[in-house]
């Protein structure tokens, strides 16, 4: 990859991490209403989402496969595509939320679960590669 290219590349992860850091915060707010409460209801809620998009995988899974610490965040080891997968989840998973007015933790984790996979599968019928098949880029990002 040329320095132009890589340097683009590290924009647009930049651009997409902040981005998804901040719909994920209106994603808790709306998961929230909908009546996941606890850091442990978050916790579950948000592994239906990542179960959805990665195929079953959960947090720890996709640590794993990605050969990623404890102690190192899924988010910083993202590309621009990935970022980008991720966004879309979150930014769809809110607004079904929203729109069908969920009211159950239970049903909002089966929602988050469904936008998920619905991104995946269309990442599949785009030809696309699976997000936890994506290459970690070399530079990390900071959260």
């Amino acid at each position: 990859m040329t320095h132009s290219k890589k340097l683009r590349e590290d924009e647009k992860r930049l651009f997409l991490h902040n981005e998804l850091k901040e719909h994920n915060k209106q994603l808790v707010e709306t998961a929230q209403q909908a009546g996941v409460e606890t850091n442990i209801d978050f916790a579950i809620f948000q592994n239906h989402g990542y179960k959805g998009l990665y195929g079953g995988l959960d947090q720890k899974g996709i640590h794993q496969h990605k050969g990623l610490k404890k102690s190192q965040k899924i988010l910083d080891h993202m590309g621009s595509t990935e970022l980008a997968a991720n966004l879309f989840r979150s930014t769809q998973a809110e607004e079904k939320l929203r729109r069908d007015n969920v009211q159950s933790k239970t049903h909002a984790n089966q929602t988050h679960f469904d936008v998920g996979s619905k991104v995946r599968d269309t990442i599949r019928e785009l030809g696309g590669t699976m997000p936890e098949d994506l290459p970690s880029p070399e530079k990390v990002l900071s959260s």
